[in-house]
């Protein structure tokens, strides 16, 4: 691992825990823990949040946690996605394999053992598995748009060994503070961790969303802030969408005086996470098939 990724990793650490220092499962929140997902005893893990007073098959979310690719797990984020579990949702919050220890496309592969987990228990955790979304922050935003690719795309999906579940369906996408012009790379220094030194630089065709993105994409609610430091790559995609025909609504949140920061709805104690968090479920709600 490169000197800068060691650093990232006790950086975000130490910020994640004096960001969530002190909070506990609220108690609208029923979960279910440490789900196997995969054969990985350490990282094939996920969490099923559901809110308790409602019963029945809901709407469900998955969740690719963001870190660089190199940080991260589904500890770090729990209380974001049990906020989005109390606005009316299912939600799956999982762990996948980290770079440098396991590097691309090892995400994307535990990402489909995911989905396809989600379809065969359906039953058992009321999935509505006709109203699938996923929602991912920074190198996640990326993560969970890419296996949209992998998805809605089948010329695209010939990259990779796996095939996506038979009848999965994404219903639509929440991208927030994402990486999405992957060849301008150079603000992301991590992703040096995530590639292997054979597919550099070439495979960043393959992950340069911006110029993949196709009409059957998913829709997609796109948050940035003021003083996100990707803040820029948010109407690069917008620009990709809108020529490509696909749906999608933007925001950016904060303000010169108030800026915000990199994946600030995150931190669930910030009045603005709240909006930012309620506007895209607002927006999958518009997106619901009945």
């Amino acid at each position: 691992m490169s000197g800068k990724s060691t650093i990232f990793r006790k950086m975000c650490a130490a910020s994640d825990a004096e960001r969530d220092a002190g909070l506990t499962t609220p108690p609208e929140v029923e979960r279910f823990d440490d789900i196997q997902y995969g054969t990985h005893s350490k990282w094939h893990l996920l969490d099923v949040y559901r809110p308790k007073n409602l019963r029945g098959k809901l709407p469900v979310i998955v969740s690719f946690h963001g870190g660089g690719w190199v940080y991260g797990d589904k500890n770090v984020y729990q209380f974001y996605c049990m906020e989005l579990a109390k606005r009316g949702f299912a939600v799956v919050n999982y762990s996948y394999r980290l770079a440098p220890e396991d590097r691309y496309p090892a995400p994307y592969e535990d990402t489909n053992e995911v989905f396809r987990w989600l379809l065969e228990n359906a039953d058992n955790y009321g999935f509505d598995t006709d109203n699938i979304f996923g929602v991912g922050d920074s190198a996640g935003a990326l993560g969970i748009a890419i296996y949209a690719l992998i998805v809605t795309d089948p010329g695209y999906a010939k990259n990779y060994s796996f095939a996506p579940p038979k009848g999965l369906k994404l219903r639509g996408l929440g991208l927030s503070c994402g990486l999405y012009k992957v060849k301008d790379s150079r603000t992301v220094t991590t992703l040096r961790d995530f590639l292997r030194d054979e597919d550099y630089p070439g495979v960043l065709d393959k992950l340069n969303l911006i110029e993949l993105a196709g009409r059957d994409f998913p829709p997609c609610f796109i948050m940035t802030a003021v003083g996100d430091f990707l803040r820029g790559e948010a109407p690069l995609l917008e620009q990709r969408l809108g020529k490509v025909g696909v749906k999608y609504e933007s925001k950016v949140y904060g303000t010169e005086d108030e800026p915000l920061g990199h994946v600030f709805h995150c931190n669930v104690r910030l009045p603005e996470a709240a909006q930012a968090n309620d506007d895209m479920c607002a927006f999958f709600r518009t997106l619901i098939s009945e």
